[in-house]
């Protein structure tokens, strides 16, 4: 497995992580414990050495998971996990909350169920409008000095906002949504990460599985399906959009690999820094995964593709209007 650096920072890890939300959250019934254990240990078996949780994915159940399978090798791995949120009674309302007082309780419990002494990369997982970004930088900052943290992160922050926070506490890596069917970064986000020398962490990466060519134009989603309240997989949407899959089975066909390998490979060549965190419940899949790595996209591949994508436009929001609020801050 390539090794790659979060920007300009001395964070070294492999050049796909595993983001390990959908195997308790958002897709569905969580994935069985053991199986869970199995599937994590395996992609450390692979070469993966960075790994993705936080405590809202359950709550907290997926960090308990990740724990329980790193334990063994916890020298050898990379942990991200994420705080920004408390919950309501049935653990099911997210109430954003980025207070320095809460945020060292969330790094206490993030740190217990982890089974670790120390996290490699906190990210406050959304914006909160209520705390200024220099009190969260400065908490964090304060985490770092302690041993606590080792590296701090944004998730779906805006440029403004990476740049105070940077101003603070020297920010490693930015997760957000990027993909061949979420291009927003690239406008604004994009120069300011290279400007600061900040790593940038993909998440979604294959479109929530639309862009791996398995999901129909016809398909539909359970009520515990995060995509089923998602305007970009309405009927519509999905109808339209299946250009896009389309084109990723033809280059895919020349390069005998398979959409999802593409889908990866373009993240991977859009800049050395990057490092996509696609998840799955299944190994094949996650091996699957793997081999987009070996993949090389020329340039005029990266132009040809480049052409394509202007002929096709997305259809579709990525968040419903409740969730809208919380992104791009």
């Amino acid at each position: 497995m390539q090794k790659r650096n979060l920007g300009n920072s001395a964070l070294e890890v492999s050049a796909l992580g595993l983001g390990c939300m959908g195997l308790s959250h958002g897709y569905g019934p969580a994935t069985d414990t053991q199986q869970a254990v199995s599937l994590i240990r395996s992609a450390v078996d692979l070469g993966i050495t960075f790994f993705d949780t936080a405590e809202v994915y359950g709550p907290y159940l997926n960090e308990e998971v990740v724990g329980e399978a790193l334990a063994p090798v916890r020298d050898q791995v990379v942990i991200a996990t994420k705080f920004g949120f408390t919950f309501g009674a049935d653990n099911k309302q997210q109430i954003l909350n980025s207070r320095p007082e809460h945020i060292r309780v969330a790094v206490e419990g993030s740190l217990r169920r982890l089974k670790t002494d120390f996290i490699d990369l906190l990210y406050q997982h959304r914006v909160d409008p209520a705390v200024p970004i220099e009190d969260v930088a400065g908490a964090v900052k304060a985490l770092i000095d302690e041993g606590k943290v080792k590296h701090f992160g944004l998730s779906e922050a805006g440029a403004q906002t990476i740049r105070r926070a940077h101003a603070v506490q020297p920010v490693t890596a930015l997760q957000s949504e990027y993909s061949l069917w979420w291009r927003e970064p690239e406008e604004t986000i994009f120069p300011t990460l290279k400007e600061l020398g900040i790593g940038f962490v993909p998440f979604s990466p294959l479109g929530k599985g639309f862009l791996t060519g398995t999901i129909s134009a016809d398909a539909s989603f359970g009520a515990d399906d995060f995509r089923s309240i998602v305007p970009r997989f309405g009927q519509e949407a999905l109808q339209a959009n299946q250009k896009l899959v389309i084109l990723l089975r033809e280059i895919a066909a020349k390069k005998d690999a398979t959409p999802a390998q593409i889908a990866l490979a373009w993240l991977l060549a859009q800049a050395p820094c990057i490092v996509p965190i696609p998840g799955t419940t299944k190994l094949h899949r996650l091996q699957e995964n793997i081999g987009s790595t070996a993949i090389t996209l020329s340039e005029g591949d990266l132009q040809s593709i480049a052409s394509a994508l202007a002929q096709i436009s997305v259809q579709g929001d990525r968040y419903p209007e409740s969730l809208k609020a919380r992104v791009g801050r």
